[in-house]
């Protein structure tokens, strides 16, 4: 009896012994592996959650999305085009297993209720480039000789694979939208560990498998989280009758974040997924950087927690803001493949 008393008292007036569950760790590097066992988990635990297959990457990796709340309207949020950005998946993973827990609970995050999702669902593609970030990661597993040779050549003889940034096949994703594609000034002219456009736009099946379920759900509000700088872009070609809209979005977000809000460029040259978004659906789009400045590689863990703070309510903030911008119409002339 006097053991059960203790810890009563244990729990009453030392609370912070108490912890939640955690399925999403962010105190390691977080791998496609763990990110597919994490969903897992995360549908079983919340019945509120759905996810879905959208394509698969060149080596046969499945595109992951999961949706969140039971909203018609839809906002979508996506992670590591790039190989070196898996944090952008860490935080994403993160904000779907925090809302889960929140929303089940009928609960806010930083003043900001869950209850928005009976509205506006997030779909979440918390990880577009899963070869990218496996070979990152220095993870050959699975691979012939021969497509390790190509790896190696695309990476200028070196094996150290830190600064990687493309696909499986040396195609730089955010460079492979059509928008302004032919016109963008590719820095690599064949197969590299970044910014090689590609043969034509939407080759690469992963820009593809995003391209098709982005139209398929044809989002209000549409983020693309990257590393690093700490700054948003939200320009590119925007019309003259959605700058102003647009713009109080991206301002917002820039104020929710302290991050710096970019100027429009006078020249946006274009090809990546929001620039595409903003064009093919005349609706608001943010490219989100994360991170200070860290060079031709992955930023650091220990800056996981400053991020995740300033991050943590974005997709609640921007499914308020879809919500506002009216019903969308299913019937929009948009081609399909």
């Amino acid at each position: 009896m006097k053991k059960i008393i203790l810890c009563l008292a244990c729990l009453l007036f030392f609370p912070w012994h108490i912890q939640a569950e955690n399925i999403v760790d962010i105190n390691h590097i977080y791998t496609y592996e763990k990110m597919e066992a994490d969903l897992n988990t995360l549908q079983k635990k919340y019945k509120k959650m759905d996810i879905k297959k959208i394509g698969e990457s060149h080596h046969g990796r499945e595109i992951w999305a999961a949706k969140l709340g039971n909203g018609e309207q839809d906002i979508l949020l996506v992670g590591a085009h790039h190989g070196r950005e898996w944090l952008t998946a860490s935080l994403l993973m993160k904000m779907l297993e925090t809302y889960n827990a929140a929303y089940a609970k009928n609960q806010s995050i930083d003043g900001f209720s869950t209850g928005i999702l009976n509205e506006v669902s997030i779909w979440f593609v918390p990880m577009l480039n899963p070869d990218g970030v496996t070979i990152q990661q220095g993870d050959m597993t699975g691979l012939s000789w021969p497509e390790k040779a190509a790896l190696w050549r695309m990476n200028n003889l070196r094996f150290d694979y830190r600064r990687w940034k493309a696909n499986g096949i040396g195609i730089d994703l955010n460079r492979q939208y059509p928008a302004g594609w032919k016109n963008s000034k590719a820095k690599a002219k064949r197969a590299h560990y970044q910014f090689y456009k590609g043969r034509h736009p939407l080759q690469a099946k992963e820009a593809l498998a995003l391209a098709k379920f982005t139209r398929e759900i044809k989002p209000e509000i549409a983020a693309a989280y990257h590393t690093s700088g700490r700054e948003i872009f939200w320009y590119y070609h925007n019309k003259p009758e959605n700058v102003t809209r647009d713009y109080l979005i991206a301002k917002k977000m820039a104020s929710l974040t302290g991050y710096e809000l970019s100027l429009p460029e006078k020249h946006a040259v274009g090809s990546g997924f929001t620039d595409w978004f903003i064009t093919e659906f005349n609706r608001p789009a943010l490219t989100i950087e994360l991170s200070y400045l860290v060079g031709e590689t992955s930023p650091p863990l220990s800056v996981f927690a400053e991020e995740w703070e300033r991050n943590k309510a974005a997709g609640l903030m921007l499914a308020n803001e879809a919500k506002s911008t009216g019903k969308k119409n299913k019937n929009d002339d948009l081609f399909t493949y």
